[in-house]
């Protein structure tokens, strides 16, 4: 039994919605009159935010009106307590508050930490180290493109409907598209989970990244299977029931139905790829913060750029209290270190 079955009868005797509902027919009008109510709560409201006064909070202004005023009206600070009036007519000059002024803003906050741990050539890099230039780090790019063909080619599914994928062949090609995409997403995740695990990443302090990695892959099979179910043919009816022993046998059965053709469609849709893309996304994030990690034998001259420059990380006091940088642990810290000393030397 769904855990509201006992709070829909109680909030159903509260308001009930059952009866017929009344219209206003006006010539070729025809308005229920809930939504007669809604839009004259509406302009209500709309005429309230036009007339009353906005309440003000004690923090200072985002910026400074270097412009005048029109002949007659208020100044801030002026016969006034808005700090705005009169800021419309000139332009703004933006970074009029210090530091202290604005921390106490969460976007400014936000944006400073932000620059701190990620800024622009860190998170859209022009180079990468030499040890990049191997085929198994290929496999986490790719992994990437067949998840947007994926997206893409489910959009297009989702817009046209199952009758178009079983008819249609410009639809059974997309449908074909589809099934293919997943097969070389899974395909390009598992081989790249083997190599970052036989490469151990998740040392030098990425083992977030490294967790965030292994979630979407089990996301990604559920989300494939709830695929199989949504394919509206023979086979996934039979997919279907096959595994409705298995989810009862899980205790999710109650709440996962395998063969309520709705739930498993709008999970394969909305709620599952929005979850992945959130994993995703934080696994890039954590990849461009800690940088990919360098296999566990690398030389001292495979740890600097494509053109054999500078090692790509720097051995300073500043840079090792950086979070990006390895721990003393890893075994390519040492071999940095025996680099930079020959170079001085």
């Amino acid at each position: 039994m769904s855990p509201l079955a006992g709070v829909a009868p109680t909030l159903g005797s509260i308001v009930n919605l059952n009866p017929p509902g009344h219209y206003i027919h006006w010539g070729f009008v025809l308005l229920s009159m809930a939504n007669f109510l809604v839009i004259v709560m509406m302009l209500i409201v709309f005429v309230l935010a036009l007339t009353l006064p906005f309440v003000h909070s004690r923090r200072p202004l985002r910026g400074r009106a270097t412009g005048s005023a029109p002949d007659g009206a208020p100044v801030a600070g002026v016969g006034t307590t808005s700090p705005t009036v009169g800021a419309a007519t000139g332009a703004v000059e933006h970074g009029a508050l210090d530091d202290e002024d604005e921390s106490d803003l969460w976007t400014a906050k936000f944006r400073k930490t932000w620059l701190r741990y990620l800024p622009p050539d860190k998170m859209l890099p022009d180079s990468q180290p030499a040890y990049v230039a191997s085929w198994i780090y290929v496999f986490g790019v790719l992994t990437l493109m067949s998840l947007t063909v994926v997206i893409a080619s489910g959009t297009v599914l989702a817009l046209e409907g199952p009758v178009w994928w079983h008819t249609s062949s410009v639809g059974l090609f997309v449908n074909s598209l589809h099934l293919w995409s997943v097969e070389c997403f899974f395909g390009f995740m598992a081989i790249h989970l083997w190599g970052k695990f036989w490469m151990a990443s998740w040392r030098g302090k990425r083992q977030l990244t490294w967790m965030t990695g292994a979630i979407a892959f089990l996301i990604s099979v559920f989300e494939g299977f709830t695929g199989y179910i949504s394919q509206s043919n023979f086979d996934s009816q039979w997919i279907a029931f096959e595994a409705k022993d298995a989810m009862n046998g899980a205790g999710i059965g109650a709440f996962f139905n395998t063969m309520n053709f709705g739930q498993a469609l709008m999970l394969h849709i909305v709620v599952m790829p929005l979850v992945i893309g959130l994993v995703v996304v934080i696994h890039i994030v954590m990849v461009r913060l800690r940088g990919v990690v360098p296999p566990i034998e690398a030389l001292p001259e495979h740890l600097g750029k494509p053109d054999g420059a500078a090692p790509s990380i720097a051995v300073s006091s500043t840079a090792r209290s950086s979070p990006d940088f390895p721990d003393s642990s890893d075994a390519a810290l040492a071999m940095e270190n025996a680099a930079v000393s020959g170079e001085r030397s």
